[in-house]
């Protein structure tokens, strides 16, 4: 075995060095690994999968340049943060992450959310609306609308979401995502990405990350809770609490060429925020807009923040 294959993966790895500062901090009944940089009103950025806070890089420069203070953090499972057995349930994550902004200091927070990060931060609007002073949703369809889109486009959402089904078998999905260093999470990337995303070392990089113990597990238990806990009566629960109406304003952003998670099935998601709700097409975009298209995603994002009445 080559010395660089036999170096096991740790969660050394996910703390990337940069101008922000890597802390962990206590929230619920876990640690969470956080990256933050900057001082002024709480922004919390949650990723999405297959990533980890890293996603945001760009995102912990340009928002303190522009007076916040930005905690990207690793959600339950990933990167540094624990890896307990369980607890992969939207509520649950939800529940931590309401209790991150108060570890942090804060009674709220802008919480803007890619993906799964997204998903949770839908929750967090439904769960727990005091946490929630904006939404910021990106390449996440309402958790709602995205069920409904499955249920009813069989060749559109149903088919992107195909993944999803591929994982709810027990060990197999794991061993497909990490081996050969991982090269399955840079098809990911590749696949849902529009053209020229991700360069060579950004995907070595989260695929680095993907192979530190216990990760590619606790990912997919995100996925098997979302599809199992619809024909159980936690997903019921789940179902009536995500009918409340989103009451902060709300900004949804979308890569236009996104083949995971459709425009279309995100543009549905208005009907549940009674809000001021701004939607946005990044063009030329894929599934990951705030790396494929920085600047614009960027300029979308802190316009809104800046934006006293977004929208009214």
């Amino acid at each position: 075995m080559s010395h660089v294959m036999s170096r096991r993966p740790d969660e050394s790895l996910a703390r990337i060095p940069g101008p922000w500062t890597h802390r962990s901090v206590h929230a619920g009944n876990s640690m969470f690994h956080i990256a933050e940089a900057g001082d002024g009103p709480l922004v919390l950025l949650l990723h999405g999968f297959p990533q980890f806070w890293w996603t945001w890089r760009r995102q912990l420069v340009s928002l303190p340049e522009a007076g916040y203070r930005a905690v990207a953090v690793d959600l339950r499972g990933y990167g540094a943060s624990d890896k307990p057995p369980r607890g992969y349930d939207l509520p649950a994550v939800a529940g931590n992450m309401a209790g991150l902004i108060r570890a942090l200091g804060e009674t709220c927070a802008v919480v803007v959310g890619h993906d799964w990060g997204g998903l949770v931060g839908w929750t967090m609007g439904a769960m727990d609306p005091k946490a929630v002073r904006r939404l910021v949703t990106v390449s996440a369809p309402h958790p709602l609308r995205l069920r409904q889109a499955m249920l009813t486009e069989p060749f559109g959402q149903l088919k992107a979401s195909g993944h999803l089904f591929g994982y709810q078998l027990p060990l197999l999905p794991e061993r497909r995502l990490t081996k050969n260093a991982a090269a399955r999470v840079g098809e990911l990337l590749d696949a849902w990405s529009g053209p020229e995303w991700p360069e060579e070392d950004v995907a070595a990089t989260y695929r680095d990350v993907f192979r530190i113990p216990t990760v590619a597990h606790c990912a997919l238990e995100y996925h098997r809770w979302f599809l199992r806990s619809q024909f159980r009566p936690d997903g019921r629960r789940y179902r009536k609490l995500m009918r409340t109406e989103m009451e902060m304003p709300t900004l949804q952003m979308h890569g236009s060429l996104d083949s995971c998670t459709l425009p279309r099935t995100a543009q549905g998601s208005s009907r549940y925020v009674a809000a001021p709700y701004r939607w946005r097409l990044i063009e030329g975009a894929g599934h990951f807009p705030h790396e494929e298209r920085p600047e614009q995603f960027d300029a979308e994002l802190l316009g809104w923040l800046a934006d006293s009445e977004p929208d009214r």
